[in-house]
């Protein structure tokens, strides 16, 4: 069904009050707190990157900025019922009705047909001419409505029988024409028979008195002003509580300490060679005189004159390998 295109204010708009609050803090919250959660949860390192960088507040001002936009369309909305609750409880009959301008007309209309249990959608495609005013779901039915506020003339055939052709071109399951004054017989007579309700004005004014609210009756909680307010302040705690205990939580975590590269670690010395090298025996260690302390002293225990012998050998072996394997440098 063809319709202009809603911003994002007005789509929230349209909705109960208490969703725009609650979309504006679940936004709020996963822009400035959820994003970053996830991105240093991933593991890979340039989304943890771009993770502290969300932890650190550098995305909260889209937080809220979307939480602005939802709460002044929940303000919008409550504003709205509320106008739409009072023009239809303060009608007392066809001679209030007729003050009504065309656009009032239909939002009485769309008043009276939610509290029959109806979700209301304004397409604003109407108008003050004709075409679809008002869209009607109820237990998955779809219903069309035109609103016909027309003070000094009956509603014609021609008109029964293009919203007849709306029907059938959009699938839906009936059509109401509502007018303040009456329908010509050829109207009357066309509708007979097909899913389409003719509601003139007597109708109208039966159907609002009977919705109308008793005026002994106090106001449900979330029509009052006090439930929009404190739902806006207790959004704003929730909102300090969690940024309390994401600041908190941050600081508990200890700093990764940076993992060295292969380039930065030490080389090991180069080994001599064992067969140059001497064999020694372990250092020992020599007691200073408990009178005069004096700095420790270490020295290595001699060779016995087998394990030389045995030294001097493996030393020769080696110096003869060295003999075969050089070349002879040739002198100049």
């Amino acid at each position: 069904m063809a319709r202009r295109r809603e911003s994002g204010l007005e789509i929230v708009a349209s909705m109960p009050w208490p969703a725009g609050i609650v979309l504006g803090l679940v936004g709020y919250l996963v822009i400035r707190h959820g994003v970053g959660a996830y991105f240093l949860a991933t593991g890979n390192p340039q989304l943890a990157g771009l993770g502290g960088i969300a932890q650190r507040g550098v995305f909260a001002p889209i937080g809220w900025f979307l939480l602005a936009v939802c709460w002044i369309a929940a303000v919008v909305s409550f504003v709205g019922r509320a106008r739409r609750r009072r023009l239809l409880d303060s009608q007392t009959g066809l001679d209030s009705l007729r003050e009504m301008d065309w656009r009032q007309f239909e939002q009485l209309a769309g008043e009276a047909f939610r509290r029959q249990g109806y979700r209301i959608e304004e397409t604003g495609l109407g108008g003050a001419d004709g075409g679809i005013d008002l869209v009607l779901r109820r237990d998955g039915q779809t219903t069309l409505v035109q609103c016909k506020q027309w003070k000094n003339r009956q509603v014609g055939v021609n008109v029964v029988r293009e919203m007849y052709g709306l029907l059938v071109h959009h699938g839906a399951t009936a059509v109401k024409i509502v007018a303040l004054g009456d329908y010509t017989s050829d109207a009357r007579r066309f509708a007979q028979g097909k899913p389409i309700e003719l509601i003139h004005g007597g109708d109208l004014v039966a159907t609002v008195r009977n919705l109308q609210s008793p005026r002994t009756r106090p106001p449900r909680l979330l029509d009052t002003p006090l439930a929009l307010i404190g739902s806006m302040v207790a959004g704003l705690l929730l909102i300090g509580a969690v940024s309390v205990a994401s600041g908190s939580a941050s600081e508990r975590v200890p700093p990764r300490s940076p993992v060295p590269l292969e380039a930065d670690r030490p080389a090991p010395p180069p080994d001599r060679h064992p067969a140059l090298a001497p064999p020694t025996a372990p250092a020992r260690h020599v007691p200073a005189q408990a009178t005069h302390p004096q700095p420790a002293v270490y020295a290595s225990t001699p060779m016995s004159d087998a394990e030389l012998r045995d030294w001097k050998k493996r030393n020769a072996a080696a110096m003869k390998i060295l003999d075969k394997t050089t070349k002879e440098v040739p002198l100049r």
